[in-house]
C-alpha cells in the first residue's frame, strides 16, 4: 500500500487535538459571523441541439464553425448588422449554473436570476506553439451570460428550470482555453472559479452521433488493482500548451488515464497498440510487460513508452494544422533502438516542442532528440559525431537523465560513469547542439556532505562527507530563474550549473522519485515511500507536508466537515501543479467502493498547522492554562501599491461582448437570440483576426469598421427596441461589442511582465513591522528592521532599484521597486518571437514559510513573490502604413493628388512623376496607442507586377539590383536624396524626416516600359518591404511590414514612345489623305452611282413586265378550256372580265411608254 494519508486518526488523537483545533478555528470566526454560503460555479459544454436540456453535456470535439446562424441574421431587418455579411457561429455553448452547500441548485439559480445575478465569463486563449504559422498574442474575451429557460415541462407560470449560456469561442492556433467565471456583483456571493475547456483531438464523432476515442477503447471499470499498491508516477506535459493529459503506470495493462479538463473528469483508455516486444542481443531487457511506463503530452501529439518501444499519436486539430493531420493510429518510432527512458521538455521554443529518448544497448551514450512541429515528429541522434562516452574520454558510461535548455540551445546530461576500478561516479555534461561540443560542467561527489546542523552547504570539495553514497536519479530545470536541481537521495541546486548548494533539510535516508515544479517558485518532492516534501525557491528550507502533524490536523478537520475527498484507504496516483496550486490525484476506497478524485494539497494550511503545533507555549494564568503562539513572520501587513495598468506589461488583449437585448418580459433568451449572440461573438473575433493588415485604418480599433456606417442610426435602433418593434424581438446594442484598453491593476503583481528595450516596471511594497515601538534615532529606524530583497535571475539583462521610506507613525516601511531592462541583452526580433525568459523574486527577509494571509478561499502565502519576465519585442506591436497621413502630406508637398481612374478606397494610387513621401505608424494592439514611427528603416521593393494577379517575388539578387544605390546595371526602381545608408552601403536608410522617394524604373527594372492595358496611362503594383532591423536601436522589435503600393502614370520607353508616335502620325496622315481624295472625287462618284441606279431600276422593271405577261397568258388559257355547270360558268365570266381589263391596261401602258 502506498497511502496518500496516514492511518485514520483514533478518538484519543482527536481529543488531544481538540484544544489546538479551537485555537486554529478562532481566526475564522469572522467568516462564520458573516454566514457566507459555500457556493461554487458549475460549467458544462452544450451544443446547439442540447441547449436547454437538463443534465446535458458534451465533449469539445467539433472545431468547424456553423453556418446555420446566418439564417437567423437574415431576419434582422432594421438592425445594425450587415445583410451582405455571412455570419457564422461556434459549435458549442457554455452552460453555467451554481450550487451552494445544502441547498437546491434549481431554486438557487432562480433566486439568483431574480436578484439580478449574471455570470461574467472570461475566456483566455493560450498562444500557439508554432509562431511561424500563427500570430503570437495574449487574447481574452469577456462575455456576460444570457438566461435561458429549460425545455423541460414545467407547471410554474414563469420558470422552473433555467441556466445561463454564453458562446464558447474558438480561435485558430489555440487548443487550450481557460474559462474564468465570476459574478456581476449582484445576488449571492460566489467566489471566482477557473475551468479548463480544452479541445480533445483524440475523440471522433460517429455516424450515430456518439463519441469514440481514436487512440483506443474506453474502459468503464476502475478495478482496484489498477491503483492500490501501485506507486505514484509523474505527470509530464508541455506547460500551458497540452490540451490533453495522459498518465500511464497501470500494472500489466496497456491503458492510460486521459483527461482534457486537468482531471476534473477523466477516461480510462486501453490503447490500440500492437504490444510487441522486440528482443535482441543488444537490448538488455529480458521480461515483457504491457504497462505503459512513460507518457508525455504535447500540444497535439501523445508519446508513450512500453518496454523499449516508443509510440506517438497525433490528434485531429484543424484549428492548429488547417487540415486533418491526425495519425489515425499509433505510430512506432525508433523501432530498432532500445529506449530505456523518455525525458520531457516542459517548454516549447522556436515554434516546436521537444521530447528526448535515452537509449541503451548498441547506442548507449546517445540521446534521440525528438522535435514536434505542427504534429510532425522527427528524431535526431545526438551527439552527431561521437558518443558522450567518447566525448568525455571514458570507456563505459550511461546517460541517466537529460534536460534541454532552449535559451542556450544545449543539453544537460546526467552521466553515470564506470571506470576500470569498478568505481561509479556521476557527471553533469553540457552538449551544444549548434557547435556539437561536449564539456563536463560538474562532477558530483561520491558521498553526501556532512552539513553539521546547517540548512544548506556550499559544495566546494573541501567539506567533510558522510558514509552515505550519493545516488543521482534525475534533474529538473526552471528556465525562468535558471535553477537546476539534481535529485536522488539528496537535493543539490545551482543557478549556473557549475556551483552547487546542498540542501541539508532533506534526509539522506530517503530517495526522491520525482520532482514537480510549478515554475513560479514552488517545488514539490515525492519520495520512493510516497512522502511529499515542499521547497520554496529562493530559500533553503525543505518542509515535510506528508506525513506530518499539519497533515493530521488537516485530515481531522476534513473528517469533522464530512468531506468526500478523504477516506481511510487511499493511494496517491500523481501530483501536479495547476494555476500555481498543488493538486493530488488520489484513488479512494470508501465502503468498498473505489473512485479517483482530484483534490487540493493545502500547502499554506499545512505549514500553518505545522508551525503552530511546533511553536506554542502553555502558560498558567491564575487557575487556568493559556496557550500562546510565536509568530515568526516579521510583518503584520503586506500590500502592493501604485501598480501600473497591467495591459502594457502583460500584453493581454481583451474584448467585451454582451448578449443582445431580448424583448421578453422575463428577460429570457430564445434559441434565435442565442444564435445571434453566437454570430456577434464570432464576427467580433473575426474582425480581430483580420485587423492585422498593412494599411492602417483612420481609427485604431478593430471594431471601427463594424459600426462605422451604422452609428448614425443608433438612436433609430434604440427607438425600435424601446417600442418593442425590433425585428426578431432582438436588439443589438453596438456599444456592447468593444475592445477594452484600460484594465486596472488588482493589487497583485501580473502573471508575467514583458519588457522592451529600456522599459521599466515600477511599483511599491508597503510593510508594517510586527513590533510597534520605533527607536527614535537619527534615522528613525524601526526596532524590528523589515528587509526586502529583490533577486534577479539574469542581472546582466535586467536591474532592480529599491528605495526605502520609513513611515514611523505607522511602524511601517514603504519600498519603491523599479525593474528595468539594461538595453543590451537582446538583439531584435519579430513581435513575440524568441523572447528571453528570466524572472524577478521579491522576498521579505525571514518570511519564507512563516507568513500567511487569510482570504475567503483559505490562507495564502506572503513574503515571496516570483514574477516571470520576458525580454524582447512584446506581442501585440506592429508597423502599419499610415495611408491617411501619407495622402495628406503628399498632396501638400506635390501641390496636387491624382488618384487612379478606377478608385480603390483600400489601396489609393500614387502618381509616378510625384515625389513619394511614405509614413508609418507604430500601433499597440493591446493598449490602443498609435503614433508615428520615429525610427529609421530600410525600404525595399521585393516584388511587383502590372496587375495584382501577376505580382511575383524577386530573388535576393534582384532585390539588391532594384534597390541598392550601388547598382551599376541600370536596374534601380527608385532613389532618394537621402545620403544615409547601411553600414555596407547596400541600401538607403529612411526615416519620417526623409526627403521622399523618386521613382525611376530604369531600363533593366521590371517596371520599365510597362504596356498600358487601356487608353489610360500604365500602372504597376509594387510589393514593398519595410524593416527597421539593424538600423533602429530604440527598440528590440524587428518591425517588418510588407504591403502593396499602386503606382500609375508610368512613362513608356523612348523607343516605344517613338514607335507609337510614328504609327499614330502615319495613321493620321493616311486619314487626312483619304479625306482629301474622297472630297475631290465625290461628284464623279455620285454621277456614276446615279447611272448605275437607273440601269438597275430598268432591269428590275423589265423582268417584272415579262413575269406579268407570262402570268396573264396562262390564266386566259385555263379559263377558256373549262366546261362546267351553271355555278362554274358564273365564275368563268368573272375571270374573263378581269383578264380583259388586264389586257386593256397593258395595251395602254405600251402606248404611253414611247412618249416618256
Amino acid at each position: 500500500m502506498s497511502p496518500a494519508g496516514p492511518a485514520w486518526p483514533r478518538l484519543r488523537v482527536l481529543q488531544t487535538l481538540w484544544a489546538l483545533l479551537v485555537v486554529l478555528l478562532a481566526p475564522w470566526r469572522l467568516w462564520a459571523i458573516k454566514n457566507t454560503q459555500e457556493c461554487t460555479w458549475q460549467v458544462v459544454l452544450n451544443n446547439f441541439e442540447t441547449v436547454g436540456k437538463k443534465d446535458a453535456s458534451d465533449r469539445f470535439v467539433d472545431q468547424e464553425p456553423l453556418y446555420t446562424v446566418d439564417k437567423v441574421f437574415s431576419q434582422l431587418v432594421d438592425a445594425p448588422v450587415d445583410p451582405d455579411e455571412t455570419y457564422l457561429g461556434f459549435p458549442y455553448y457554455l452552460k453555467i449554473n451554481y450550487s451552494c452547500k445544502g441547498e437546491s441548485s434549481e431554486a438557487l439559480v432562480r433566486k439568483g436570476h431574480l436578484t439580478g445575478l449574471k455570470p461574467v465569463v472570461l475566456v483566455t486563449f493560450q498562444s500557439p506553439v508554432n509562431f511561424h504559422r500563427w500570430k503570437i498574442e495574449q487574447l481574452q474575451i469577456q462575455m456576460e451570460a444570457a438566461p435561458f429557460r429549460s425545455r423541460e415541462r414545467c407547471n410554474a407560470e414563469e420558470v422552473c428550470l433555467m441556466s445561463w449560456y454564453t458562446p464558447m469561442p474558438i480561435k485558430n492556433g489555440s487548443v487550450v482555453m481557460r474559462v474564468d467565471v465570476s459574478s456581476n456583483g449582484l445576488g449571492p456571493f460566489i467566489p471566482n472559479k477557473r475551468f479548463q475547456v480544452n479541445i480533445n483531438g483524440f475523440l471522433e464523432r460517429q455516424r450515430d452521433n456518439t463519441l469514440q476515442f481514436t487512440v483506443g477503447n474506453e474502459l468503464f471499470n476502475l478495478i482496484p488493482r489498477y491503483f492500490v499498491n501501485v506507486p505514484s508516477r509523474p505527470l509530464w506535459y508541455t506547460v500551458d500548451q497540452a490540451p490533453v493529459f495522459i498518465l500511464g503506470g497501470i500494472p500489466e495493462e496497456k491503458a492510460i488515464l486521459l483527461t482534457d479538463t486537468n482531471f476534473k473528469d477523466f477516461f480510462l483508455v486501453e490503447l490500440s497498440i500492437d504490444s510487441c516486444w522486440v528482443g535482441s542481443f543488444y537490448c538488455p531487457q529480458t521480461s515483457f510487460t504491457a504497462t505503459i511506463y512513460d507518457a508525455i503530452a504535447t500540444e497535439s501529439t501523445l508519446f508513450i513508452r512500453q518496454n523499449q518501444l516508443i509510440y506517438y499519436f497525433t490528434g485531429t486539430y484543424t484549428t492548429l494544422h488547417e487540415s486533418n493531420r491526425g495519425s489515425g493510429r499509433w505510430v512506432r518510432v525508433l523501432a530498432n533502438e532500445c529506449i530505456k527512458k523518455l525525458c520531457p521538455v516542459h517548454f516549447h521554443s522556436n515554434g516546436s516542442e521537444y521530447v528526448m529518448a535515452l537509449t541503451t544497448g548498441k547506442h548507449e551514450g546517445y540521446v534521440h532528440f525528438g522535435t514536434i512541429t505542427d504534429g510532425r515528429v522527427s528524431f535526431e541522434l545526438l551527439p552527431r559525431q561521437r558518443s558522450v562516452c567518447s566525448g568525455i574520454l571514458v570507456v563505459n558510461c550511461s546517460i541517466t537523465w537529460a534536460v534541454f535548455i532552449a535559451g542556450d540551445y544545449n543539453l544537460l546530461l546526467l552521466v553515470e560513469i564506470e571506470d576500470p576500478s569498478t568505481r561509479k561516479y556521476f557527471q553533469v555534461v553540457s552538449y551544444d547542439l549548434v557547435s556539437d561540443y561536449l564539456v563536463v560542467l560538474y562532477t558530483i561527489p561520491e558521498f553526501i556532505p556532512d552539513a553539521r546542523g546547517l540548512e544548506f552547504l556550499m559544495v566546494l570539495g573541501t567539506e567533510s562527507y558522510t558514509n552515505f553514497p550519493m545516488v543521482p536519479k534525475g534533474m529538473s530545470y526552471n528556465p525562468y530563474n535558471n535553477l537546476l536541481f539534481i535529485w536522488g537521495n539528496f537535493l543539490l541546486q545551482s543557478y549556473n550549473s557549475e556551483n552547487f548548494i546542498y540542501l541539508a533539510d532533506f534526509p539522506k535516508e530517503l530517495s526522491i522519485k520525482y520532482l514537480v515544479n510549478s515554475f513560479y517558485g514552488d517545488t514539490a518532492i515525492v519520495t520512493e515511500t510516497e512522502e511529499i516534501w515542499y521547497l520554496l525557491e529562493g530559500s533553503y528550507q525543505v518542509y515535510k507536508l506528508f506525513p506530518s502533524k499539519g497533515w493530521q490536523v488537516h485530515v481531522s478537520l476534513q473528517v469533522m466537515q464530512q468531506s468526500s475527498l478523504y477516506a481511510p484507504n487511499e493511494t496517491m496516483v500523481t501530483l501536479f501543479y495547476e494555476d500555481h496550486r498543488l493538486y493530488q490525484l488520489v484513488y479512494l476506497i470508501d465502503n468498498q467502493q473505489g473512485r479517483l478524485v482530484k483534490r487540493l494539497v493545502p500547502v499554506e494550511q499545512l505549514l500553518m498547522y505545522q508551525q503552530i503545533s511546533n511553536d506554542y507555549l502553555l502558560e498558567r494564568q491564575g487557575s487556568h492554562l493559556t496557550l500562546s503562539f510565536t509568530n515568526f513572520c516579521p510583518f503584520t501587513v503586506m500590500r502592493l501599491r501604485d501598480l501600473p495598468n497591467p495591459q502594457i506589461y502583460t500584453r493581454q488583449e481583451r474584448y467585451r461582448a454582451q448578449p443582445p437585448c431580448v424583448l421578453e418580459p422575463g428577460g429570457f433568451h430564445s434559441n434565435n437570440s442565442l444564435a445571434v449572440y453566437q454570430g456577434l461573438v464570432y464576427y467580433l473575433l473575426w474582425l480581430h483576426s483580420k485587423y492585422d493588415k498593412p494599411y492602417a485604418d483612420p481609427v485604431h480599433d478593430p471594431t471601427w469598421r463594424w459600426w462605422k456606417n451604422k452609428k448614425q442610426d443608433q438612436d433609430y435602433y434604440f427607438y425600435l427596441a424601446s417600442n418593442w418593434r425590433s425585428a426578431g424581438s432582438v436588439h443589438v446594442d453596438m456599444a456592447s461589442y468593444e475592445k477594452i484598453y484600460d484594465l486596472k491593476a488588482e493589487n497583485e503583481l501580473p502573471e508575467r511582465i514583458f519588457l522592451d528595450k529600456g522599459t521599466s516596471y515600477r511599483f511599491s511594497v508597503f510593510l508594517t513591522a510586527r513590533e510597534p515601538e520605533p527607536v527614535h534615532g537619527p534615522s528613525f529606524q524601526l526596532q524590528s528592521k523589515v528587509g526586502l530583497a529583490v533577486v534577479l535571475a539574469d542581472p546582466e539583462c535586467i536591474e532592480a532599484v529599491v528605495k526605502e521610506k520609513v513611515v514611523v507613525n505607522r511602524n511601517s516601511v514603504l519600498f519603491w521597486v523599479t525593474l528595468s531592462d539594461k538595453r543590451f541583452c537582446f538583439d531584435q526580433g519579430i513581435s513575440g518571437h524568441h523572447l528571453i525568459k528570466t524572472s524577478m523574486l521579491l522576498k521579505v527577509v525571514g518570511s519564507s514559510g512563516h507568513c500567511f494571509q487569510n482570504t475567503n478561499q483559505g490562507p495564502r502565502m506572503q513574503g515571496n513573490l516570483m514574477v516571470p519576465v520576458l525580454i524582447g519585442c512584446p506581442p501585440g506591436k506592429r508597423l502599419a502604413f499610415d495611408i491617411t497621413y501619407t495622402l495628406e502630406y503628399n498632396r501638400l508637398q506635390n501641390k496636387h493628388y491624382f488618384d487612379c481612374v478606377h478608385v480603390d478606397p483600400e489601396m489609393p494610387c500614387f502618381l509616378f512623376r510625384d515625389i513619394f513621401y511614405p509614413f508609418f505608424l507604430i500601433q499597440d494592439l493591446v493598449t490602443g496607442d498609435s503614433g508615428s514611427f520615429q525610427g529609421s528603416y530600410v525600404l525595399k521593393v521585393v516584388g511587383g507586377g502590372p496587375t495584382l494577379d501577376t505580382i511575383k517575388e524577386y530573388s535576393e539578387e534582384d532585390i539588391y539590383r532594384f534597390n541598392s544605390p550601388l547598382d551599376k546595371t541600370g536596374s534601380l526602381i527608385w532613389t532618394t536624396r537621402n545620403t544615409t545608408t547601411t553600414e555596407d552601403s547596400a541600401f538607403n536608410i529612411l526615416s519620417h524626416n526623409s526627403l521622399g522617394i523618386e521613382w525611376l524604373c530604369m531600363e533593366n527594372s521590371p517596371c520599365h516600359d510597362t504596356i498600358p492595358h487601356s487608353i489610360f496611362a500604365s500602372e504597376f503594383f509594387f510589393k514593398v518591404l519595410v524593416s527597421n532591423r539593424g538600423v533602429d536601436k530604440s527598440t528590440y522589435c524587428d518591425y517588418q511590414l510588407t504591403f502593396q503600393l499602386h503606382i500609375h502614370g508610368l512613362p513608356l520607353s523612348a523607343r516605344r514612345a517613338f514607335l507609337i508616335l510614328m504609327v499614330s502620325a502615319s495613321l493620321f496622315v493616311g486619314l487626312v489623305i483619304l479625306y482629301v481624295i474622297s472630297c475631290l472625287l465625290s461628284p464623279y462618284v455620285v454621277k456614276v452611282c446615279n447611272v448605275l441606279c437607273w440601269k438597275i431600276n430598268n432591269i428590275i422593271a423589265w423582268e417584272s413586265y415579262i413575269y406579268s405577261i407570262a402570268s396573264d397568258t396562262g390564266a386566259f388559257s385555263n379559263t377558256s378550256g373549262i366546261k362546267s355547270g351553271e355555278s362554274s360558268g358564273g365564275i368563268s365570266r368573272v375571270v374573263s372580265k378581269v383578264a380583259g381589263e388586264n389586257r386593256t391596261d397593258t395595251k395602254e401602258t405600251l402606248r404611253k411608254k414611247p412618249i416618256s
